[in-house]
């Protein structure tokens, strides 16, 4: 594994302390880098509402793009679980349209078990505006 990665997935276990994580008990942490090497981190807030709620992959690709970030080349996803962490459905959709040449690597709680990943393993046939599911027609 490339030095930068290793250093990508420490800051994504790094977020994981400041995940607000109240109701599952389960927290993410999660942190992008760049192709100029910023890294922008974040971590899983649960709020009562659950549909209001933002996981750790999200946090973290909006406080990049929310600075300016288009250019995203890696993802690192850390959670505690005993093999790599697996975005949900949303966060699949949400990496597809904003980091779709990114590298994801999920890993466990100790980092000891790594997977990687590109977006479209995660969500095969994804749906964005340059691609459509077959049968969706353009507008005309």
């Amino acid at each position: 594994m490339r030095e930068e990665d290793v250093e990508l997935i420490d800051w994504a276990r790094r977020a994981m302390r400041h995940a607000f994580a109240e109701y599952s008990g389960f927290p993410v942490g999660a942190a992008v880098r760049t192709a100029r090497g910023k890294v922008y981190t974040g971590a899983n807030v649960e709020i009562s509402s659950f549909g209001l709620s933002l996981c750790a992959e999200r946090v973290a690709l909006f406080k990049a793009y929310s600075e300016g970030e288009r250019d995203i080349e890696a993802l690192a996803v850390a959670g505690l679980t005993d093999e790599p962490i697996s975005p949900c459905g949303a966060c699949r959709q949400v990496i597809w349209e904003l980091a779709p040449s990114a590298r994801i690597l999920l890993v466990n709680r100790d980092a000891s078990k790594t997977a990687e990943f590109a977006p479209r393993d995660l969500l095969p046939d994804g749906f964005s505006l340059n691609r459509r599911p077959p049968g969706i027609r353009e507008r005309e």
